[in-house]
């Protein structure tokens, strides 16, 4: 069985911090259990790794801003806003590898330098376009585009396994890894709220290639200081292999039942598909909102509507650093993602602004948790030498599943209007118990076999 508990660091991994050594040898709870993740990682791992992570939310609205300005194309902007989007979800993967391979901070490093090039890239080749061209004339702009989302650092990600690495170096408890996720789900929240705004008040005010520009100055800025930021040391490389460990991993493979392999296959997967029908929840309800603000007002007010649920899903993934252990991550995950379910559904009612405020606020509040929950067991299944693999594979899957649950429900608002559109996250939601039943059942039958 390939479970393992990623919270349970390596004995060989190295010191997490300086800083956090000098900032408190004790780790008493001073302040809350809040408090407690300075004393972890040091004080300035938490707003660097807040801020080295705001590219990434600027850069697929930044890329649909700068393209549509410029080409004077909805169609030409989407496409390379797509790109993008296909190109995180397929680079993001591949750098959680390498930096289980070869070490967070090389891999974060040559990211930063190659996504600046590629970010600066695209700025050029978007003027190089004539006015009102067509897709094949931004070929170069749809390159560009996928390069960048390709090779944008994926700090979110990387950031979690850091902390699942000291919350346990570092004699942390569990309530430590779960506030540490709690903090990680309210930053991601906070940012893809921030992106998109900053990129809307730069583009709208002064020039519509400066964000763009700003998030590659802050990649090849921020990103390298996250990258050296002496918490890298608590995360070990996977060691290459001997031959006699490879011969031991052959063995070890071979015994194996074909059940077992399965179950392990299943226990990386759900979590994985789980993000996947997030990301189709969060992209569908962003494109729903915006059918239902172009029918009484502009569409331009779904990003407002949209923020209010991401400010109550950023509130609530801060409780779950406050719920009680007894309240395991399976149960967890079912509660949230029936709640999510059932309020999602109240998105079909409503048919002015105010209403709808109200419903988004209450529907925020699974929304964050349910995410803390996936990432969370997320790490409990990953296998200790992939664990960035499979943390940058999990958000990855939010950024397909929301390309997925945009085109979606922007067919059906097109077709149906935006009650129909607005099933599609009620179904997505659905999909998360679904996915949460099986995720629970595969658990269970792996710890049982692990302990048999």
């Amino acid at each position: 069985m390939i479970l393992s508990t990623s919270s349970q660091a390596p004995a060989s991994a190295a010191p997490a911090s300086t800083e956090a050594e000098s900032t408190g040898a004790s780790l008493a709870p001073r302040g809350g259990r809040f408090a407690r993740l300075p004393l972890l990682a040091g004080r300035s791992f938490i707003p660097l790794g807040l801020f080295a992570r705001l590219p990434l939310a600027m850069l697929t609205v930044g890329a649909l801003t700068l393209v549509t300005a410029v080409t004077g194309s909805y169609a030409v902007g989407g496409a390379a806003a797509g790109a993008v989007g296909i190109g995180s979800a397929l680079g993001a993967p591949t750098l959680g590898a390498l930096a289980d391979r070869l070490g967070q901070r090389p891999v974060l490093l040559v990211s930063a330098v190659f996504n600046t090039l590629a970010v600066t890239a695209l700025i050029l080749a978007v003027y190089l376009v004539p006015a009102g061209g067509d897709l094949a004339a931004a070929v170069p702009v749809l390159a560009a585009a996928f390069v960048a989302g390709a090779s944008c650092p994926q700090v979110g990600p990387l950031a979690r396994v850091r902390w699942m690495a000291l919350s346990s170096s570092r004699g942390g408890s569990g309530h430590d890894l779960d506030t540490a996720l709690s903090y990680e789900s309210t930053a991601d929240e906070l940012t893809f709220v921030l992106g998109p705004a900053l990129v809307g008040i730069l583009a709208s005010l002064i020039s519509p290639w400066l964000p763009l520009a700003l998030a590659a100055a802050l990649t090849l800025t921020l990103v390298p200081a996250f990258a050296v930021h002496p918490t890298h040391r608590a995360v070990p490389r996977t060691p290459a292999r001997s031959r006699t460990a490879s011969a031991a991993e052959r063995k070890r493979r071979t015994e194996l039942t074909a059940g077992q392999r399965a179950a392990g296959f299943a226990a990386v997967a759900l979590p994985v598909l789980a993000m996947v029908c997030m990301g189709t929840f969060f992209g569908a309800t962003q494109t729903s909102l915006s059918s239902f603000a172009a029918s009484f007002a502009t569409a331009e007010l779904a990003g407002l509507l949209y923020a209010v649920m991401g400010l109550s899903s950023a509130a609530a993934a801060l409780s779950v650093a406050y719920w009680p252990r007894r309240f395991g991550v399976h149960a967890r995950w079912l509660a949230c993602a029936a709640l999510m379910a059932g309020l999602a559904a109240l998105l079909l009612l409503p048919s002015t602004a105010p209403p709808m405020i109200l419903v988004l606020l209450v529907l925020g509040v699974p929304v964050g948790p349910l995410m803390v929950t996936v990432f969370a067991i997320g790490g409990l299944v990953a296998p200790a030498d992939k664990l960035g693999t499979v943390m940058t594979a999990l958000a990855s899957g939010i950024v397909a599943g929301t390309a997925l649950g945009s085109s979606v429900a922007g067919r059906l608002a097109q077709d149906f209007g935006y009650s129909a559109a607005f099933l599609v996250p009620v179904c997505a939601a659905a999909a998360l118990f679904l996915l949460g039943a099986g995720a629970a059942v595969v658990l269970r039958r792996g710890t049982a076999a692990a302990r048999a």
